[in-house]
């Protein structure tokens, strides 16, 4: 499974991106359930975000759903704080 989160706004509107492939990882069924269940609960536009906050785009094999801050789900955070770290 191929995850990708795009970070876009904050205060200085900087972009960031970051991708993580689950293949080999020894974390990987528990990272793939986490990312479905991102996807569940996300949504299909952006939302609205507020001043100097971050809006994520994030991809799961295809599938791109939209969150922004402050109304991450603390799943949706794990996912985009995991990605963003270990990503490339």
């Amino acid at each position: 499974m191929r995850i990708q989160v795009r970070r876009t706004g904050g205060f200085a509107g900087i972009e960031r991106r970051a991708e993580v492939d689950t293949s080999g990882r020894p974390d990987a069924p528990s990272l793939q359930a986490l990312a479905e269940r991102v996807l569940a609960v996300g949504q299909g536009t952006p939302p609205p975000g507020v001043p100097d906050g971050f809006a994520y785009e994030i991809t799961v094999d295809g599938r791109t759903v939209y969150a922004a801050d402050p109304r991450l789900t603390q799943e949706q955070r794990e996912l985009v704080t995991l990605v963003l770290k270990e990503g490339a």
